[in-house]
C-alpha cells in the first residue's frame, strides 16, 4: 500500500503536463498557531470546480480545517496532523467523492 505522501506525489505527477506546473502547484507550509497548511491548486485538473468545507476538533488537541472553492484546496491542522490533512486531500480527490 502506498503512503499518503506517495499518493500525493503521484497525483502531482499526473497533473504536470509541461505547462500546469509553471503556474500552479502544491504548497506545504508551517503556521504560527502552530500547525501546517496544505494548499493545492485545482485549476486545469480533474478537481477544478470540486468544493468542500470541513472542520474537526477533538478534546485531545487534534484539529483540522479543509475548504475548497473549486479553484484551490486549502487545509490547515495542528502540528502533528499533516498526514491526516494529506489523507483528507486524497479522499477529496478520489473519483467517488465527486
Amino acid at each position: 500500500m502506498n503512503s499518503s505522501l506517495e499518493i500525493l506525489q503521484k497525483w502531482y505527477a499526473s497533473v504536470c503536463d509541461g505547462d500546469w506546473e509553471h503556474s500552479y502547484g502544491i504548497r506545504i507550509e508551517t503556521t504560527d498557531n502552530p500547525g501546517w497548511i496544505l494548499v493545492v491548486d485545482l485549476v486545469r485538473t480533474s478537481l477544478h470546480g470540486r468544493t468542500c468545507d470541513r472542520e474537526y476538533q477533538s478534546v485531545d488537541g487534534f484539529w483540522m480545517s479543509a475548504k475548497s472553492d473549486g479553484i484551490e484546496f486549502v487545509a490547515a491542522c495542528d502540528p502533528c496532523s499533516l498526514e491526516r490533512v494529506i489523507d483528507y486531500f486524497i479522499e477529496f480527490s478520489a473519483p467517488e467523492s465527486a
